[in-house]
């Protein structure tokens, strides 16, 4: 039954005075089912606004746990959430805005075995990943089940936005995300937001445009972003439109595929096989016994001030300008929070300048604070 009952016509009574919206179309809302991939930056103001808007039923995929770094921007979260999964904790803070909206949660990775299935079971497919295997997934199983798909991004100052795979009144689909992006970029050659970072304010902004744009495609209302992306510049306030080309990328996919694989992951995780690796026990027997060895903290300035272990500091950005200060006759250990911004920086002075000598800490200061001193705040 998608009738509004008299305490929804209440609550959605500013959809209904508007000119060109009414009850018709905020029934289309109560009818429609959303489905948000990632409750991260981006779906958390996507999900409130989607969730206030009256969908009938969304569907929310994460498998990751709230952090306390993540309340920065994820304002569907507070500190009591912290440790728990977030499709679990956007259900229950959700349940609280709207009961009228069904919540469905998946607290699992979308993979190529269950994305299908998932997304069959929904009209909208909002991507708010963080990463480009979980992009290309998306993409190919909505083109393969002739669903569209609302896409945004976000880094630093700046965020994407567009609406892929939606059908024409004659019949076709409009562009997807492959005839944006054909290939995916090599490993790590474009940072993700723990090693740029994100203006907090930014995924508000970006997050709300994405529920903007599923409203419009529920309701009919206004021009949805399609065959476009829109850049946009939280700095200068300024915003970019461009014309995405048609590829005819729809015609080559087929089936899901190992998207790690395709992304060049599965060669990257190859190669970190190889790689020297100490554990914070070793790291610490070396320092105990006053061992000679260089120990380097690729984090950030902010990272670095709020708690160090006393290794020298080299920001990640700074490393190719400053090769002179690593040294090449001992053992060099190169760490930051977790092991991932290290690990990348140590294949890249491999690769680049021939170092046989680096080290990465297994774990980075987390495992240290975890296990060697747990008065270190690593928040």
């Amino acid at each position: 039954m998608n009738k509004l009952t008299p305490e929804e016509l209440t609550r959605y009574s500013r959809h209904l005075v508007l000119k060109d919206f009414g009850t018709e179309n905020q029934e289309k809302l109560k009818k429609s089912r959303i489905l948000m991939v990632g409750a991260g930056g981006l779906g958390c103001p996507a999900l409130l606004y989607l969730t206030a808007a009256g969908v009938g039923k969304i569907g929310i995929v994460d498998f990751d746990d709230v952090q306390e770094s993540n309340l920065q921007r994820q304002v569907l979260f507070s500190t009591e959430d912290v440790g728990q999964n977030k499709a679990v904790a956007a259900q229950r803070n959700l349940n609280k805005l709207n009961p009228f909206v069904k919540i469905i949660t998946y607290a699992e990775k979308l993979t190529s075995k269950n994305a299908l299935k998932i997304i069959s079971e929904y009209d909208i497919v909002l991507d708010g990943s963080d990463n480009f295997p979980t992009r290309y997934l998306v993409n190919d199983a909505c083109v393969l089940t002739n669903k569209a798909i609302v896409y945004g991004s976000i880094l630093q100052y700046e965020g994407q936005l567009s609406v892929f795979n939606t059908q024409t009144t004659k019949g076709s689909f409009t562009q997807n995300y492959r005839d944006l992006f054909p290939d995916p970029p090599k490993p790590h050659e474009i940072p993700n937001c723990e090693q740029a970072g994100v203006l907090g304010v930014l995924p508000g902004t970006m997050g709300s445009l994405m529920a903007n744009e599923v409203i419009k495609l529920i309701t009919g209302i206004g021009e949805p972003l399609v065959n476009k992306l829109l850049i946009f510049d939280s700095l200068s306030l300024q915003t970019l439109t461009v014309t995405i080309p048609n590829r005819n990328s729809r015609v080559n996919i087929k089936e899901l595929i190992d998207y790690d694989d395709f992304c060049g992951l599965n060669d990257q995780k190859d190669k970190s096989l190889s790689m020297k690796e100490i554990t914070v026990l070793e790291l610490k027997k070396l320092i105990d016994t006053q061992s000679d060895f260089q120990l380097i903290d690729v984090r950030e300035v902010h990272e670095f001030e709020q708690a160090n272990i006393g290794g020298e500091h080299i920001p990640m950005a700074e490393v190719p300008h400053q090769i002179e200060r690593i040294q090449t006759t001992k053992q060099v250990v190169v760490h930051c929070r977790s092991g991932g911004r290290s690990g990348n920086i140590i294949q890249w002075l491999e690769k680049n300048h021939g170092f046989n000598n680096l080290y990465n800490l297994k774990g980075g200061i987390l495992a240290w604070a975890k296990e060697i001193d747990s008065s270190l705040d690593v928040s």
